[in-house]
């Protein structure tokens, strides 16, 4: 894949993008160095697939409503249901025309959309693993405790994460497109190295 400029690529659904990250070591433009994002997006299958299985319920709840013999109970569910999967469908064809990086990283760290907080410094990453929560996939990244959150993080969520034995910050996979066990063996690979053999990882992250 060949490497373009940031300001003149327009984000697209792949596994994940290489591109030149122009960054400023210092105050001076003489400290600009280059560095390699890659990004990940969502992949617009798993969407369709999304979008595909909520409209079969939604017309199975239409049908269940339109059946002349059906009872109070029987048209509540159907109602539920057509609500429901409605929001399935809502949700997949956000997805799907949803354009933006959804994990971005290069040798400083990582950053994912759905934590709503800054790059994480593999500095400040300690350990990862994958797990498994209602059927969604997610790397959770063990942070050291030193680590400042400027997001408000409820007790009872803290409380849900730790019964299912997730940390404070979950990559979640599902739909993107990734591989899921090279991508966590990536980050391991990155939390031990040093910035150079960081640099070295980052054009090796595999793409299947």
């Amino acid at each position: 894949m060949h490497n373009k400029p940031l300001t003149a690529t327009k984000p697209r659904y792949c596994c994940y993008q290489r591109l030149p990250f122009a960054a400023f070591s210092g105050r001076t433009l003489g400290n600009i160095f280059i560095m390699t994002d890659i990004k990940f997006y969502n992949a617009p299958w798993k969407s369709l697939k999304l979008i595909a299985a909520s409209s079969l319920f939604v017309i199975l709840g239409i049908w269940i409503l339109t059946k002349a013999n059906n009872g109070v109970f029987d048209k509540i569910m159907g109602w539920i249901g057509i609500i429901f999967f409605s929001l399935g469908i809502i949700v997949g064809l956000f997805q799907l025309l949803d354009r933006r990086p959804q994990i971005i990283i290069n040798e400083i760290g990582i950053w994912d959309r759905s934590l709503k907080l800054d790059l994480i410094k593999w500095e400040s990453i300690q350990n990862a693993y994958k797990i498994t929560i209602f059927k969604q996939i997610f790397i959770s990244l063990k942070i050291d405790k030193d680590y400042q959150i400027k997001v408000r993080q409820y007790k009872w969520a803290l409380s849900l994460q730790k019964a299912v034995g997730a940390q404070k910050f979950n990559l979640k996979l599902s739909g993107l497109r990734i591989n899921q066990n090279k991508l966590l063996d990536f980050i391991k690979a990155m939390i031990k190295a040093d910035i150079e053999q960081k640099r070295e990882l980052i054009n090796t992250l595999p793409n299947k």
